[in-house]
């Protein structure tokens, strides 16, 4: 049976309760683009969930083609950002056209919906990137890192908001560089509330090991613990990589 991932209540969860991330990173980013001298054209969004970022591009007058593997994501990011370009594919076989940005926010590059994410898999995306970028083109993204979960522990928490409830346990398997969430959602429809279970798996990539990946692919590295103002939780890095011109 076909896993599926940001099902409907979940992908809905996520974006009326979970959105502050890109909302928070944006002005950085556009700032970044902006600095770079793009200030036009077609901007990729990988992984690009809800549309939320999309429509933040396309305020600022870029051109958005927005690819995740969530239908249901898809679903919501066309309503959030219609003047955007949306499809549902896996980001390590999508097509990616020549464009002037290419932006995977939000841990994109270390989730395992698609199986072939390895370390591999990432250098190949970044030439293959790295190839579709204009000439002083950004690829702006951010990597969670081994030391998610204190080892040999289980971390629990939740959240909630209007008529929705979510359950989150995670846990790291340290030797294959692996963390776990498990997610119970409970969502209001009518008068009961629907319960929904996924199970989510991210790749943890050390940060240093990404920019030699990136260098070798041929791009400028920035490496940053912040979008501008808004700092990065522990053990995360942000990339600004940068196509020579």
């Amino acid at each position: 049976m076909k896993k599926a991932f940001y099902e409907e209540d979940l992908a809905f969860i996520h974006a009326v309760g979970h959105s502050n991330f890109a909302l928070n990173a944006a002005a950085a980013i556009l700032e970044a683009l902006s600095d770079s001298g793009i200030n036009e054209g077609l901007v990729v969004d990988l992984g690009c969930g809800n549309g939320i970022w999309a429509s933040k591009l396309i305020a600022a007058g870029y051109d958005v083609l927005g690819i995740d593997i969530s239908e249901a994501m898809i679903e919501l990011a066309r309503q959030q950002s219609p003047q955007s370009e949306f499809r549902i594919d896996s980001i390590f076989k999508a097509k990616i056209p020549s464009c002037r940005a290419v932006t995977p926010l939000g841990e994109c590059l270390n989730y395992l919906f698609d199986s072939r994410n390895t370390a591999a898999a990432q250098t190949k995306l970044f030439r293959r990137i790295y190839r579709a970028l204009k000439p002083g083109g950004l690829f702006v993204f951010d990597v969670a890192e081994p030391g998610q979960v204190p080892p040999g522990t289980v971390s629990k928490g939740f959240s909630e908001g209007d008529q929705w409830f979510v359950a989150v346990e995670k846990e790291e398997d340290r030797k294959r560089a692996v963390l776990t969430r498990r997610i119970i959602s409970f969502r209001r429809i009518d008068d009961t509330y629907r319960r929904a279970e996924e199970v989510h798996q991210q790749r943890l990539y050390r940060a240093g090991e990404v920019a030699q990946r990136l260098r070798e692919a041929g791009f400028q590295v920035r490496m940053k613990r912040n979008y501008g103002a808004y700092a990065l939780q522990p053990k995360h890095a942000a990339f600004f990589a940068r196509k020579k011109d």
